[in-house]
């Protein structure tokens, strides 16, 4: 049995949390952060792009918000951080109030790949280096992927002193049409444009 199996038969997102944060914060974290979200509004045309989930995502942050628990304030979306003579933007930004820190969250609209922790921990240290005070605990950071594997995420983890998270992303609305409805029906982004019209 491994530091990561339990949290993910329970729910939760495979996380590094009880070597990372204190046990106080370490319990309330993993309590949190689940596996895995539900984006059905994001509509039956799931995006291809992780740009055009998050225009979605902050298009309907209120939605968002519920998903994610009680807790989370919205700080931004492709957050700009200056760092040497480089320019880097990290997906969404939020702040937890009960656990007094940032979260950094990272989205990919395919598999889970080694090279997307080591993206994330670059963030967070960013983010603690630049944003945080003295007030502020470590910076957690949860990657959003469409598909993972627990062991994988569990060799992705080992080793990072980040606080850090990996969940899955589902659109359960495409899972339950039959797909002949799936391809006739409009995009939510379709329907949008179409009330929008209508309002004018």
């Amino acid at each position: 049995m491994t530091l990561f199996y339990n949290d993910w038969l329970l729910g939760q997102s495979d996380n590094n949390f009880a070597v990372s944060l204190p046990p106080e914060q370490s319990d309330m974290a993993v309590q949190i952060f689940k596996d895995s979200y539900i984006f059905d509004f994001l509509g039956t045309d799931t995006p291809r792009r992780e740009l055009d989930i998050e225009k979605v995502l902050t298009a309907h942050v209120e939605k968002f918000l519920l998903e994610l628990g009680q807790g989370f304030a919205f700080v931004g979306r492709q957050v700009l951080l200056e760092v040497g003579d480089s320019d880097f933007r990290l997906d969404l930004l939020f702040y937890h109030l009960k656990l007094r820190c940032f979260v950094v969250i990272e989205l990919k609209t395919g598999k889970l790949e080694p090279g997307h922790i080591s993206q994330l921990g670059f963030y967070i240290n960013v983010v603690d280096d630049l944003m945080r005070t003295a007030d502020d605990k470590p910076t957690i950071g949860l990657l959003l992927v469409k598909e993972k594997n627990h062991l994988i995420a569990e060799y992705c983890l080992q080793g990072y002193t980040q606080p850090m998270g990996i969940s899955e992303w589902q659109n359960n609305i495409n899972k339950s049409l039959p797909p002949e409805l799936k391809s006739s029906l409009p995009s939510i982004e379709e329907l949008e444009s179409e009330l929008n019209i209508d309002q004018a």
